[in-house]
């Protein structure tokens, strides 16, 4: 059986050979270190012209299409196209990224540009507004952010002599923008009579407000502030792509080939025409000029760099090309020399020298290339065209031998036979021609058993044979020269391939992913003496792996760099390149293949090797090279944590709801009960998926959680504190350094992160809108500033924050798999690594980005728990097959095996460590993990006797640990919390349910206990009274849903999930006696009050069982169910029985045969019942809420006073009512602390507490009762109700009408008037001739009322100019806006004026003179306003608008003395 890991070998790419000219441009420059930095593809390259060698930066997965250069010339900051786009800014010299700026823009990055300083970069978008966003790039954070015009953007640039001025220019504008706090405010420049208003492609500023232009006709533009002030025509024969400023400066180049030089006032001083000299050409078109000193490089549309050196300007150096735009298909490698040849669309031939990397000879043909093959002796080279002729060329000098033409469709696959003596020539037609290469190419055979185009050939080595791919996914088979189909499949058994480039055969199964198009991989190139394949496909990878690999699947190692399709991949000769080729991006890559190394050798790797080397984490196999999951592990990878319903989604149910209820709402409700209930003790500890959960605060208390509660135990006093701000189960949490604050995350749909403080209790912090489903790790900072995240979302989104701020720093996808632990390098915060399924990640922030490496460690073990040692590069994780395993920076030094079984959880001390297992063993390492010091096994035989409760098992599986105050703390799988004393003895602290829903509950006849039993096959007894711990337990052979005490307190009854149920006695737990009558699950148990004589058990088969509890005989069994039963109870006498069942039916059925009643309503009312724990029944109306289609009210129980009703429901509510709960969505008290669902409430003998169990959350809460007398308000008191009924105290008339009042719907409705002009004092002056016509042809967007921000109201000066329209200047404003507003008017300037505000303007009045003054920078009607009454902002005004439909709602700020 063929191996199926990745292969040992790797790629590491060296050269690639082109540049992108095309649709992009200014993306040449030299860097501080003279070299030059462009981009092809998704690879920016770093050329040294003087060495000539070439870096790479690899950071991004799409194509490059935009580049800005630091103005230090060391920072590089690019640009790239995609769904999820994203810009890095990273160092030419090491090629490492810096930051990542993400989540902004859509499409892709057109332009970007660096200010005067470097702090700022600005960007512009792809997406339909062509946003602009200006960032501060090192903290990777958005400063501002605004549409930038309707049309293409194709230059920005920082007016370097103004602070916060930016300029754009695209399609028919240029506009000029100022940064203003978080506003970028555009003014549109005015083109007038001077000049025609068109395209301008690029701009430079200078100094004093004047911006140049480059125009589409060739034409320069020179702007004054935002007038157009004069033109230099004709600087260019056609349009100017590119402008670069420089010291000495100006260059422009255009699509005419020249590049012309002009001094600081845009004088020229020269020109260079690139077509007139040696290596120019007729159509050669200028996209990029850099100008530096005495050089200046010149990138064309055709994919060359030139240098020219300013003396010497008729001689430019050709330094790099490639292939024009069109696909690149065809490649070819010489069969004895380092050469390739390749043959694009751009109907050239071009032969590449593999060990010079440079262009050795090109040949332009007639048509198109689709495809090329050398002869065996490498005389020939053939070509096969788009237009289905192919041609024969001599490699020497590139003179045609023959030019065939036999078929009509593409020539797509042409092969020399081994002999030489044949060329097999597949085209689109369905067929391969034979030719005879000696008999000047003569037609010697034909094969034609496909019915789709032929993709692929190959000879056998002996050139009797030939296999075909076509385009259908058949192989085929054919005897060579006469070309007849072979069907016989022995005849092929001994045939030997000389070379294997098909993509379909038994040996090259394992390329394909499990679920792929057949088309999606274009080429295969076989290594057969070091037995590895090449593959090159749509997306963009290319891809290294075992041959022969047999089976679908198989793991790769992958390479980016092409963006996307690759169309060819071949070894060069002697196998140590491979030259991959991009359709679409037509360039040339070249990869060096680094043989299988030694380990030693891997640890002296370039930075960019390690970059380039990603290991395959999508292969798609299953995992049949990883040892098999450790059951618990793969019980917690299947856990989802989603919900139906969350509670963040209840007020729009509840908004939803309302329609029907609103008739409700109107009567009067049964208001909320006077006494509430305040959690007092909870039992449990959430152990069984989580991991590290449990520590020590400063004052030595313990932090911990279960349920939706953050819990804080007094281990001295047994007592416990809760942080109940979250509304769902809790799933992660961490200590910050200094042991006050801690950090848990939460299931929801937004989930959240809380920062809470364990003396107050209260919240610092809380984080929400980046992760979904749930939070599943945390970590703090050493410093305790930041506080990593991992999220539940597909890709386990990481997220960096800065807590207090609530600021997030970073994000980046995390892995596919599930991540069980993050952790922040306590040396360098920068730093921090994931551990988790198939996965060690070692991650560092760059911006608002992480960069993520994954740990060489060969085959990939899943993680379970990792934490930093003694140094920044010291890392030690946990597998989950018992090894410890020892990284220094990335590379895994060695493994050390600590437990049988998965290590669970590892603790850094100062000197060792601790870890825990699945083995039940706590062990004491020294600082090296050489020495195991000692170890302790949790057992029953060494509990204290001080402990709180009993071990279920020995052994339990550990899954947190934590050191302080003398004391090993451990948190096991079954839900225990345990203290271990350095000396041996163990003491129980904390202990609930382990994994399975608990949901059986009953409360002792007289003492303060309860049992509870659970589907995790355990029946429990706990002490309710302020020792607070189990008193007993017994492991069943079944989980149970059901339990009750009998009226003595003597007896248990426990119904069990297979249909059967058993009485014990209730102090030893020991069997009395048990039954089996049923297959369905026991959904309830009850004995009938007074001497407990009969027991009734409900089913879910829909019966309900009588038994006499003395004979133990059944006497009556309870037909006409329609559904199965969920609540029992008796009346006072022990003659009726009460059922309620799945379908929401109420039944009454005679005791002790079992005869159904029928009972009128009010009736029931009346009988005196002897507990009450239905949900159904008119007494009990009010208990369902407004949104009782979602949620379903499980359980209820009635106090002994019956006072006050206690329900539970499905969305982990514990509700109060008054009872009876008469009429509808009565009121209510609300407290949350179960996360799901509360499966069953009940009262102790003396109402004095409540006790109730979660589901899910396996806690079983206890609540102490407090009645009205003694309760001062709490926090914890719910919100009272679901509907706010008009009976709470309406609105006033005034209140109602202002409430519905909308501000949108006049400009969504047809307008009163029309709004299509420009307010007067917008109006700068007539639009001239061409504006006109430029406003028809559609260029400007019609005016909406959302105009550009205008300039500040001049004052009044008619008399100045002649102008063609007077001026209009407002004077004066009646009116003030009161009927929708409030708090608007204010003293200014120590009451000499008043402020106030009309319609969308804002009025200054001076009380002395009558005078207004006015701000009218609004475009919308003002609806608030406000002064800054603080004495350093002396009359600071903030004035907002009301919202437009084509852009957000204004703020404006704006100082009175400067309106």
């Amino acid at each position: 059986m063929a191996d199926r890991t990745a292969p040992n070998c790797h790629l590491r790419l060296e050269w690639v050979y082109g540049y992108r000219g095309h649709q992009c441009r200014n993306n040449l420059y030299y860097t501080a270190a003279k070299e030059i930095v462009y981009f092809v593809a998704g690879v920016g390259v770093v050329y040294n012209t003087r060495e000539h060698k070439q870096k790479f930066y690899l950071g991004h997965n799409d194509d490059i299409i935009s580049l800005a250069l630091h103005p230090e010339r060391v920072l590089v900051a690019t640009g790239q196209v995609g769904k999820e786009p994203y810009i890095c800014v990273w160092d030419s010299y090491t090629v490492q990224t810096v930051s990542i700026l993400k989540d902004v823009h859509t499409h892709g990055i057109a332009c970007l540009a660096f200010d005067l300083e470097g702090q700022c970069l600005v960007s512009v978008g792809l997406d339909s507004k062509n946003t602009i966003c200006v960032w501060d790039w090192r903290r990777g954070k958005v400063l501002a952010a605004a549409p930038g015009h309707t049309d293409r953007i194709f230059d920005i640039s920082w007016d370097l002599y103004q602070p916060s001025k930016l300029v754009s220019c695209g399609v028919k504008h240029i506009k000029f923008w100022s940064l203003c706090g978080n506003a970028l405010t555009p003014k549109r420049g005015i083109f007038g009579k001077t000049g025609d208003l068109q395209t301008i492609l690029c701009l430079a500023c200078a100094k004093d407000e004047v911006t140049y232009s480059g125009a589409l006709n060739g034409d320069i533009y020179v702007w004054k502030g935002i007038n157009l002030m004069r033109t230099v025509q004709g600087a260019h024969g056609s349009g100017i792509f590119s402008m670069n400023a420089c010291e000495e400066g100006f260059a422009t180049g255009g699509r005419d080939g020249c590049v012309r030089l002009w001094d600081l006032n845009f004088k020229p001083i020269t020109v260079i025409d690139l077509r007139e000299t040696d290596q120019g050409y007729k159509g050669l078109s200028v996209r990029s000029v850099c100008w530096r000193g005495d050089h200046i490089l010149v990138g064309t549309q055709d994919s060359e760099i030139f240098e020219v050196v300013v003396h010497d300007r008729n001689k430019p150096f050709l330094i790099m090309q490639g292939h024009c735009e069109g696909e690149l298909w065809a490649l070819a490698v010489h069969p004895t020399k380092p050469l390739a040849m390749t043959g694009s669309d751009d109907r050239s031939v071009r032969i590449w020298s593999l060990i010079d990397h440079a262009l050795i000879a090109r040949c332009n043909m007639e048509e198109p290339i689709r495809c090329a093959a050398v002869s065996t002796d490498g005389i020939h080279l053939a070509l096969g065209m788009k237009d289905g002729s192919f041609t024969v060329l001599r490699v020497r000098d590139m003179t045609e031998v023959v030019h065939i033409k036999d078929r009509k469709e593409a020539i797509h696959e042409l092969k020399y036979s081994p002999d030489g003596a044949h060329l097999a020539v597949g085209s689109n037609d369905n067929s391969v021609d034979i030719y005879g290469v000696v008999q000047r190419y003569k037609k010697v055979g034909e094969c034609i058993g496909s019915n789709s185009f032929i993709t692929h050939m190959d000879w056998s080595t002996d050139s009797k044979h030939l296999q075909t791919n076509d385009g259908s996914g058949r192989r085929l088979f054919y005897r060579m020269p006469s070309g007849k189909e072979v069907t016989n499949r022995e005849e092929l058994k001994l045939v030997q391939w000389a070379s294997w480039t098909c993509v379909l055969g038994p040996e090259v199964n394992g390329i394909w992913p499990k679920y792929s198009d057949i088309n999606d991989i274009n080429s295969v190139d076989a290594n057969f003496n070091n037995q590895v394949l090449v593959t090159a496909d749509d997306y963009g990878l290319v891809k290294l792996l075992r041959y022969p690999c047999v089976k679908k699947g198989a793991k790769f190692k992958k390479y980016l760099g092409h963006s996307a399709h690759i169309t060819n991949a071949r070894w060069s000769h002697d196998y140590q390149w491979v030259i991959t080729i991009g359709g679409a991006d037509h360039s040339v890559f070249q990869w060096k293949f680094v043989p299988e190394r030694k380990s030693k050798e891997a640890l002296h790797i370039a930075p960019q090797e390690t970059l380039a080397d990603s290991n395959s984490e999508e292969s798609d196999s299953d995992q049949s090279d990883v040892p098999e999951m450790d059951s618990e592990i793969e019980q917690e990878t299947q856990l989802t944590y989603r919900r139906q319903v969350y509670k963040e989604d209840l007020p729009q149910l509840k908004e939803q709801s309302k329609e029907k209820h609103r008739a409700t709402a109107m009567k009067k409700r049964e208001r909320a009960p006077g006494s509430g209930v305040k959690l007092h003790f909870i039992h449990g500890y959430r152990g069984y998926d989580c991991r590290s959960n449990l520590f020590y605060t400063q004052t030595g208390e313990i932090v911990y959680h279960v349920a939706a509660v953050g819990v804080v135990y007094n281990r001295q006093q047994n007592t416990q504190r809760f942080y109940m701000g979250h509304d769902d189960d809790i799933l992660c949490l961490a200590i910050h350094p200094l042991k006050d604050f801690v950090a848990t995350g939460q299931v929801g749909r937004d989930s959240s992160i809380h920062i809470w403080d364990t003396e107050t209790l209260k919240p610092m912090s809380v984080l929400k809108g980046s992760h979904q489903l749930g939070v599943c790790a945390l970590d703090f900072s050493a410093d305790g500033k930041r506080l990593a995240s991992v999220g539940l979302d597909d890709n386990h989104t990481i997220v960096l924050w800065d807590w207090r701020k609530g600021e997030k720093l970073s994000a980046m996808r995390g892995s596919k798999d599930k991540i069980f632990v993050v952790k922040i390098n306590p040396y360098l915060p920068d730093k921090l690594i994931t551990a988790g399924v198939k996965h060690m990640k070692f991650w560092h922030k760059a911006g608002g980005g992480l960069i993520g490496r994954k740990g060489n460690m060969g085959k990939t073990e899943t993680m379970m728990c990792a934490v930093y040692g003694w140094s920044e590069e010291m890392v030690f994780s946990g597998t989950c097959t018992g090894d410890i395993c020892i990284w220094r920076d990335m590379f895994l030094m060695k493994t050390v095996k600590a437990h049988d079984g998965p290590v669970f959880s590892v603790h850094a001390l100062e000197k060792g460590f601790v870890t825990g297992g699945k083995d039940g063993i706590v062990a004491l390492w020294d600082d090296t993990f050489e020495r195991c010091l000692k170890t302790y096994a949790i057992k029953r035989a060494v509990l204290a006797p001080g402990s709180k409760g009993l071990l279920l098992e020995d052994n339990p599986s550990i899954r947190a640990i934590s050191l302080g105050h003398g004391h090993i703390l451990v948190g096991t799988k079954n839900g225990e919390i345990l203290e271990v004393d350095k000396s041996g003895p163990i003491t129980l602290l904390v202990q609930g349910h382990m994994e399975g829903e608990v949901w059986g509950l009953a409360t002792h006849p007289h003492l303060p206990l309860c049992a509870t039993v659970s589907d995790d096959k355990t029946l429990r007894i706990w002490d309710l009274s302020p020792s607070h711990c189990m008193l007993a337990v017994r492991k069943l052979r079944k989980g149970g849903r059901c339990c009750c005490f009998s009226p003595d307190g003597k007896a248990l009854a426990v119904g069990l999930n297979d249909g059967s149920f058993l009485i014990v006695n209730a102090d030893t737990l020991e069997d009395l006696v048990s039954f089996h009558h049923r297959k369905d699950i026991i959904s309830d148990i009850r004995f009938s009050p007074g001497a407990g004589k009969y027991l009734a058990v409900a089913s879910g088969d829909t019966f309900v069982d009588i038994y006499n509890v003395m004979s133990s005989k059944r006497v009556g069994v309870c037909k006409g169910c329609l559904n199965y039963i969920t609540h029992l109870d008796w009346d006072k006498r022990g003659k009726l029985l009460q059922v309620n069942t799945g379908a929401k039916e109420q039944f009454f059925f005679e005791a002790p045969r079992g005869k159904r009643q029928t009972i009128p309503a009010t009736e029931v009312e009346k009988i005196d019942w002897s507990t009450w724990t239905c949900v159904l029944g008119t007494s009990v109306e009010g208990i369902w809420p407004v949104i009782s289609e979602v949620s379903e009210v499980t359980a209820a129980c009635l106090s002994n006073d019956r006072k006050v009703l206690a329900t539970g429901d499905d969305l982990g509510y514990v509700k109060l009512f008054r009872y009876p709960v008469k009429g509808k969505y009565a009121k209510f008290k609300r407290y949350v602390a179960h996360s799901t669902h509360v499966t069953n409430v009940r009262w102790t003998h003396d109402d004095s507490l409540l006790v109730t169990v979660g589901g899910g959350d396996t806690c079983l809460m206890i609540w102490a009762h407090e009645p009205e007398s003694h309760r001062e308000l709490k926090q914890c008191d719910s919100e009272e109700s679901d509907i706010e009924s008009e009976d709470d105290g309406g609105y006033d008339s005034d209140v109602t009408r202002e409430n519905e009042i909308n501000y949108t719907i006049k400009a969504l409705s047809t307008n009163m008037r029309p709004m299509t002009g420009v307010k007067p004092h917008l109006q700068l002056k007539e639009p001239s001739v061409d504006e006109r016509q430029g406003v028809v042809r559609g260029s400007r967007p019609p005016v909406s009322r959302a105009l550009p921000q205008p300039e500040k109201l001049q004052t009044n000066n008619v008399g100045k100019k002649k102008r063609p329209i007077e001026d209009l200047v407002l004077e004066l404003v009646f009116g003030y806006r009161g009927n929708d507003c409030r708090n608007n008017v204010h003293y200014l300037n120590e009451g000499a004026d008043i402020i106030y505000h009309t319609a969308s303007v804002g009025i200054v009045l001076n009380l002395t003179t009558s005078c207004q003054s006015f701000y009218v920078e609004h475009s919308d009607d003002i609806l608030c306003l406000t002064i800054n009454q603080h004495p350093k902002f002396p009359n600071v005004v903030a004035t907002g608008q009301a919202i437009l439909v084509t852009c957000q709602p204004r703020l404006h700020l704006f100082t009175c003395g400067t309106l």
